[in-house]
């Protein structure tokens, strides 16, 4: 059985009520999520004991915030669409990847998820085969370099690919213009106070390296094929980290059903037990296994 077979065997009406989204959810786990970034930003700036430990756990979670800004291209984390609408930008500014591009660069991801040649994230070359490949990989700077590239690029007006749909595109630039100029406020601070740099710019930097291991759980070393039971891995793991990706652990169940809100992706997890084709026992598990196969 495929993922197209399997949606096809789901009841209607329990496909109905797992598509179903919700406010209530969205804003309790919004809350945590945000809560936390102020509470280790308190921390940093307060310089309590074992500060710097708390500058790496203030980088996860602002990093993280790429799985929030994910799930609100398919707006789903809320019923209310401007919420997901402004949560997504402010997450994207917040780790530089600008919302408005990013929404069709990962709708075309799931159009033809590890298609080679047609999947953006292999294009981009976010599987890295070598152990050189691997550390730059990991070390998050080219992701950093990509992202302030294509930010300034889109403010400048430049082609944003072939992604972006005429439409969107007058968007795509007046986003990149508005966070140009917030960043340029941002920096301007720190002739003052060193404080963003501590709280938000050194975290990110140590952070990315945490997202670029999770990230390649999701389709690394899965097959070349248009089957979501084959091409994608759900990973079994914590709630802690769970609740930081926003339940994307489950993510043959997202990529089957992308309009499965977060929140209810563990009961769909529930339908669909069985018939995973590629699964990991854990994050440290995937990587040590992902680490053997390096050239």
């Amino acid at each position: 059985m495929d993922h197209k077979q399997f949606t096809a065997a789901l009841p209607r009406e329990v496909l109905a009520d797992l598509n179903a989204t919700a406010d209530a959810p969205g804003l309790r786990h919004l809350a945590g999520h945000f809560g936390l970034i102020g509470l280790f930003g308190v921390w940093i700036a307060q310089g309590w004991w074992l500060w710097p430990l708390a500058v790496v756990a203030q980088g996860i979670t602002i990093c993280f915030l790429f799985t929030l800004e994910h799930e609100a291209t398919h707006k789903t984390p809320f019923r209310t669409l401007w919420i997901n609408e402004w949560v997504g930008r402010v997450s994207g500014l917040l780790i530089c990847q600008p919302f408005e591009w990013f929404r069709y660069f990962h709708l075309a991801h799931h159009r033809f998820t590890n298609i080679p040649d047609k999947d953006p994230e292999l294009v981009a070359g976010g599987k890295p085969e070598t152990w050189g490949q691997y550390i730059r990989h990991v070390s998050g700077l080219p992701f950093w370099g990509a992202m302030i590239g294509i930010t300034v690029q889109n403010a400048l007006g430049r082609d944003p690919g072939r992604y972006i749909p005429a439409r969107a595109r007058p968007r795509v630039v007046a986003e990149a213009r508005w966070m140009l100029a917030i960043y340029a406020v941002a920096l301007a601070s720190l002739l003052v106070t060193p404080l963003l740099f501590w709280v938000w710019l050194l975290p990110c930097l140590v952070g990315q390296p945490f997202l670029r291991l999770y990230l390649l759980a999701e389709h690394g070393r899965c097959a070349f094929v248009a089957n979501m039971f084959e091409n994608t891995r759900t990973t079994c793991t914590n709630r802690i980290i769970r609740f930081l990706a926003w339940n994307m652990p489950y993510h043959v169940e997202h990529h089957t059903l992308p309009n499965v809100p977060f929140h209810r992706l563990p009961e769909l997890h529930g339908h669909m037990e069985g018939r995973h084709a590629v699964t990991s026992e854990g994050y440290a598990a995937f990587t040590a296994d992902y680490a053997k196969a390096l050239r």
